[in-house]
């Protein structure tokens, strides 16, 4: 045990505030965006974060454990959401020619035609029930907020390059 209960910093009731809305936003969210997707593309909400991810890289290509960092799940996890969209013609998975101990998840054709057909009214539902709701400068303190607690969590993560 690190310390006792006179030693906790104890939340003050603003603290408290933002983090039990937070810590609800992090449970509800991503359970409302995934309900969409199934919905309207049945899909889940970590396999468009996978499509999206490998969409967004310069060939289209990210090594499993990349993908697994990227979309903050453990490289098991990844595997099986992998191997799912594999028996679906999304991703293609091969050796790393530049790692033999490491595979590449490829975005197929058809995971890209997937990715587009779904992208639309996903991005409407972020819209709705993200950044509609605040302000140009609150989207921009989000993103600013998102980074910092992010860089909390793992300072050395960063995002792949965009193309």
């Amino acid at each position: 045990m690190s310390g006792s209960p006179e030693d906790t910093p104890w939340l003050d009731e603003t603290e408290l505030d933002a983090w039990v809305r937070l810590a609800l936003l992090t449970l509800r969210l991503p359970l409302e965006l995934d309900r969409q997707l199934q919905r309207d593309s049945g899909m889940t909400l970590m396999e468009y974060f996978v499509l999206s991810g490998l969409s967004e890289t310069p060939d289209r290509c990210l090594r499993m454990s990349t993908l697994a960092t990227l979309t903050g799940s453990q490289p098991p996890r990844m595997s099986q959401v992998v191997r799912r969209m594999e028996s679906r013609g999304w991703v293609a998975r091969r050796p790393d020619p530049q790692d033999g101990r490491s595979t590449l998840a490829a975005l197929t054709d058809k995971g890209h035609r997937v990715l587009v057909a779904a992208a639309p009214e996903h991005v409407r539902t972020v819209r709705q029930l993200v950044l509609d709701p605040l302000t140009k400068a609150q989207v921009a303190q989000l993103a600013a907020i998102a980074g910092r607690i992010d860089t909390a969590i793992d300072p050395d993560y960063r995002l792949p390059p965009r193309r």
